[in-house]
């Protein structure tokens, strides 16, 4: 009996010491990126680009990185971006909804405690605001389709809402982390394919309308279908837009996952998002003019136009 207890035990303090160290400092590999040059864009000179904020949550930095202080509190922000561009007005995720408290409810008990936030006004509502009809959108984009991506779909009823295939079936058969978007109804989906030529060491990529200024390329892991978006701006800026690849701008800097308990909270496979993670620190290195925009960091954010306003 006592052999049996000091094996127990001894189970539990390894399995302590092993969580605990999963928050400790960590960074991945950056494998070597041979590419001299950015791809090849030639946007036109109305495309531009605005974010449009739907609210925020607060966490802390411990949990949003490996080797993140738990003391840091951080700002999430919630919310959108709209792309301006002749050939159709793209919008990449859409933020908090006018009804996210119902949302928020529907959420596990965990994810529940866990989620402090605050509100703002709906995607659909700023553009109405604006004089912007919602058909003048071509689709929302969504970068993956956890609730908070998703949540102000609700406020653009018929636009559709472009997803590859893999996520589309993430979204049918994703159980609790995808039930808010399958409990809207009417939803227009239009799945599109990746399987254009490389890009910036992505293996296969779609450009949306030819020109280079929209490309999107497949980074799976933090749900089976994620993707990340490059745009390229009349005035030759360019932008990743990362999604939830990384919730923080040290997650590419480090560059560093998330810890283990927010990966389980979520479900993403590890191996996948190490890989698009790497791949995105060495673009990063490599081309630090291009911003990068992880979904959900407030200081990112803050450099980026408010809707209406624009950058081009």
């Amino acid at each position: 009996m006592k052999t049996a207890f000091k094996i127990l035990a001894g189970v539990a303090i390894a399995a302590v010491a092993a969580f605990a160290w999963s928050f400790t400092a960590a960074t991945l590999d950056v494998p070597a990126l041979d590419i001299d040059s950015l791809p090849p864009a030639s946007p036109p000179a109305s495309m531009s680009l605005s974010m449009l904020p739907t609210g925020s949550m607060k966490a802390s930095a411990g949990l949003a990185y490996r080797g993140g202080s738990f003391g840091d509190e951080r700002e999430f922000t919630m919310g959108a971006i709209l792309v301006r561009h002749p050939r159709g007005n793209l919008m990449f995720d859409a933020g908090f909804g006018h009804r996210v408290d119902q949302h928020v409810a529907m959420l596990g008990a965990l994810m529940r405690a866990l989620t402090e936030y605050s509100k703002g006004t709906a995607v659909g509502m700023q553009l109405t605001a604006q004089g912007v009809p919602l058909d003048d959108l071509a689709g929302v984009v969504l970068t993956h389709a956890h609730w908070d991506h998703v949540s102000g779909l609700e406020t653009l009823p018929g636009v559709p809402v472009w997803v590859t295939a893999a996520e589309r079936n993430f979204i049918e058969n994703g159980g609790e982390i995808t039930a808010l978007i399958r409990s809207f109804k009417g939803v227009r989906y239009k799945e599109y394919s990746i399987t254009g030529d490389p890009y910036l060491g992505f293996p296969n990529s779609y450009d949306v309308w030819g020109d280079g200024s929209i490309v999107l390329v497949p980074a799976p892991g933090h749900t089976p279908g994620s993707v990340i978006a490059f745009l390229a701006l009349p005035s030759g800026t360019r932008y990743a837009l990362l999604g939830d690849l990384v919730w923080q701008m040290e997650g590419i800097e480090l560059p560093a996952e998330r810890p283990w308990l927010a990966r389980q909270l979520i479900g993403e496979d590890t191996r996948a998002v190490r890989e698009s993670i790497g791949r995105m620190a060495a673009i990063h290195h490599r081309f630090p003019e291009m911003v990068m925009v992880p979904a959900h960091d407030a200081r990112v954010f803050a450099k980026l136009p408010v809707f209406p306003e624009v950058v081009q």
